[in-house]
């Protein structure tokens, strides 16, 4: 059996099958690569006001 190309999977295809083959750590290292590069970056400061808007 011949690995899909990562590369060109959608996220939701990338995620399905590292659900489906958890051993597969290439597979997961790409899906984590995706989730770190969309995250976004957030300060101390922006967190802090976040939080007290959920408390208030």
């Amino acid at each position: 059996m011949t690995k899909p190309d990562f590369k060109v999977m959608s996220k939701a295809e990338l995620r399905a099958y590292v659900l489906q083959h958890p051993e597969d750590n290439e597979a997961f290292y790409e899906l984590s690569d995706r989730i770190k590069a969309n995250a976004k970056s957030v300060t101390v400061e922006e967190l802090e006001a976040e939080l007290r808007k959920q408390v208030n």
